[in-house]
């Protein structure tokens, strides 16, 4: 005789199966890590049904991240129920938890399910939306740079759940530069794949190449990598967040304590030298103008200007990592960059726009899994960064019109 005993908890499942003469075996499933997201609706032999927490999300969006435990040498199904949650390139998984990551592949996909073998010796297994980007993984990289003069390491602010904010200076941080330049990621906490950008984008500041020196000559970098940090730690979707989203917080009182910082501090430290600024983000899961990297142009023809110089540049240097086209860029008017998402509220390039002396600024929008036929990796995103700097070296090089 065989007898199952099941439970289940929000944010967590565990299956046992045990009986005379069989050995006891256990399935776990969780998301009680930094970034982790599931809600587990039933297991059904080899089939897990589970869909997304949307917590405080206004409407529908697709984030997830579990892990399982105790699955190895079995072949499980792994089938959400709130609509088609994978991405063009299937899961990302990860047998290290989550330091690194690879694709599970499209053809491991049948429309709402994955299926996915464990190896014997991998006792635990990560899955998510896309390859995941913590406060632990910009930890590591501060570490690796901890000792560089060019680098400085301060404190934004503290978010309501007691969490620091990291307010990064990169460059030339003497005081003395000719340009500054902002950089944010993260108002959407489930969009890791810009955190890869910017991160490539400060190794390229810090890197003993033409650029790097040049950028420590000329430039002071702020940049704010995770300015929904409580979102990102918690595994929230972030977009489209309820009472406000962190990036139409920009409008009036802000509501949250990372953006009301960062309209305090940054007119105070620019002193009239904040030449661009570049919020960085990832689209939509899959389709028109979500499997492109693009920049989303400004309602002001001056700044619409500027952002068509930058991609000019862009794609002429964008060798060797993620592809770049001007073409791909969505002008104001088109598709959903309209007078009515303006209306929904102040984001953080249209507040940095209206700074003393601004010359560019901009949101880019980093596609998750695939940029046209090339596949996203932790890697060519940052490939990807280190591009960007080489171009907005030759952009700020040549004259303002």
């Amino acid at each position: 005789m065989r007898t199952l005993h099941f439970s289940l908890l929000p944010l967590l499942a565990a299956i046992v199966i045990s009986g005379p003469g069989t050995a006891r075996a256990e399935l776990r499933i969780d998301a009680d890590y930094p970034g982790g997201n599931i809600l587990v609706e039933s297991i059904d032999g080899d089939v897990v049904a589970l869909r997304q927490d949307l917590r405080d999300t206004e409407g529908w969006w697709f984030y997830w991240s579990f892990r399982a435990y105790g699955a190895e040498g079995k072949t499980l199904t792994f089938r959400f129920t709130n609509r088609n949650v994978l991405g063009t390139r299937g899961p990302a998984v990860s047998l290290d938890a989550g330091r690194t990551w690879s694709w599970l592949g499209a053809e491991n996909v049948e429309n709402t399910s994955f299926s996915y073998t464990f190896l014997a010796d991998v006792p635990c297994v990560q899955f998510a939306f896309a390859p995941s980007y913590q406060e632990s993984d910009l930890r590591r990289f501060l570490k690796q740079h901890e000792a560089n003069e060019h680098l400085v390491v301060d404190e934004l602010c503290r978010t309501r759940k007691g969490r620091s904010v990291e307010r990064l200076h990169v460059g030339r941080v003497d005081g003395n530069p000719a340009h500054r330049i902002l950089l944010t990621c993260r108002h959407h906490s489930c969009e890791s794949t810009a955190s890869f950008v910017l991160e490539g984008m400060l190794a390229a500041v810090l890197a003993d190449t033409d650029d790097g020196k040049w950028f420590r000559e000329n430039v002071e970098v702020l940049a704010v990598p995770l300015v929904d940090k409580d979102g990102v730690e918690q595994g929230d979707q972030g977009k489209n967040r309820r009472p406000r989203d962190h990036n139409r917080d920009y409008d009036g009182s802000s509501l949250y304590r990372s953006v009301a910082a960062l309209r305090s501090f940054v007119p105070q430290w620019s002193d009239g030298r904040l030449s661009v600024a570049i919020d960085l983000h990832c689209p939509y899961i899959r389709g028109n103008h979500n499997e492109a990297i693009y920049l989303v142009g400004n309602r002001d023809p001056k700044i619409w200007n500027e952002q068509c110089a930058l991609s000019k540049i862009l794609e002429s240097v964008c060798r060797g990592s993620l592809p770049y086209k001007a073409a791909d860029n969505l002008p104001f008017g088109q598709s959903w960059n309209t007078e009515n998402n303006y209306r929904a509220g102040k984001s953080c390039s249209r507040w940095a726009g209206e700074l003393k002396g601004m010359r560019l600024a901009t949101s880019f929008e980093i596609p998750y899994a695939n940029v046209g036929e090339t596949t996203v990796t932790p890697d060519l995103a940052r490939s990807f960064g280190t591009r960007l700097v080489e171009a907005l070296r030759r952009y700020l090089d040549q004259p303002p019109p």
